[in-house]
């Protein structure tokens, strides 16, 4: 087992960013379009709501961090390990409630302040861009410089994700700390061993500090992260299962074959749409 937890188990994750308001509001600076005359200066951690439950989907993949900052902003981050299509509409929903609970009786709508809603989502979900991380906020259509304030969500493919893909450091930092730290996490650690918030996190991440209890935890949500994970493969790939899900099955495949036809590799198809390489072989041999 690695000496560090992979922090996008949801346990590993709340450690981190549902702890420690200094990692969170490092995180948040670095992957939320804020003003840049405004970034967040400190946070108050506020409960979690009961998600809505979705057919399906295991609990266990799914993280919620909700937070306001000094300005009286608010902030819902999730961490996704595997993408529903539902799952859009369910963020729209938090956010929406977030947004509407802070206006009491007497109250008036000027007082409402901005929600601002991230997820981070470990598998590739757009696969009509090459864009890794996707800004959604409420626009004039005809002049999308013309906004209304109130409601923005960010979505986060790490999949999608290189280093070269931004010049921002920050935004490097952290979701190469996402998607490096577990398994064989040498390169990172070695790069970012002068990082004092690197470093920090990695500490609350060490296998080592937890109890025995804890560590039994963690391995059972590691565990169905990737019975899921395998469930989804099996479904993709074979598509023997019978109804809807032998319907997604064929669309999968028809899509992969659609792809290799008009010129991709199979090893660009299996980046692309988060299906081994194997797998993409089965469906364009069958």
């Amino acid at each position: 087992m690695s000496p560090y937890l992979d922090p996008r188990v949801d346990l590993a994750f709340k450690r981190v960013f549902g702890e420690h308001q200094d990692l969170l509001k490092s995180f948040l600076n670095a992957l939320l379009p804020l003003p840049p005359d405004a970034p967040i200066e400190s946070l108050e951690y506020l409960p979690a709501e009961q998600a809505p439950e979705i057919p399906g989907l295991e609990k266990s993949s799914i993280v919620d961090v909700k937070c306001t900052d000094t300005n009286g902003r608010i902030f819902i981050v999730e961490m996704q390990m595997h993408w529903s299509a539902s799952f859009m509409q369910r963020m729209v929903f938090s956010g929406s409630q977030a947004y509407v609970k802070q206006l009491h009786q007497g109250q008036n709508y000027r007082d409402l302040k901005s929600v601002y809603a991230l997820a981070v989502i470990n598998q590739v979900f757009d696969r009509g861009t090459d864009a890794y991380l996707h800004h959604y906020a409420i626009i004039n259509v005809a002049d999308p410089t013309r906004r209304i304030d109130g409601l923005e969500f960010v979505f986060v493919e790490l999949p999608k994700f290189k280093p070269q893909s931004t010049t921002d450091k920050r935004i490097i930092k952290w979701l190469r700390f996402l998607t490096e730290v577990g398994e064989d996490a040498k390169p990172f650690l070695a790069e970012w061993q002068g990082d004092s918030e690197i470093q920090s996190a990695l500490g609350f991440l060490e296998a080592g500090k937890l109890t025995p209890v804890q560590l039994e935890a963690y391995r059972a949500r590691l565990d169905a992260a990737r019975v899921e994970t395998t469930l989804l493969d099996d479904k993709w790939a074979e598509g023997k299962a019978e109804g809807k899900a032998e319907g997604e099955a064929l669309a999968i495949v028809k899509m992969i074959r659609t792809m290799h036809t008009n010129g991709l590799t199979a090893e660009s198809i299996s980046t692309a749409v988060s299906i081994s390489l194997a797998q993409v072989r089965r469906a364009l041999e069958g």
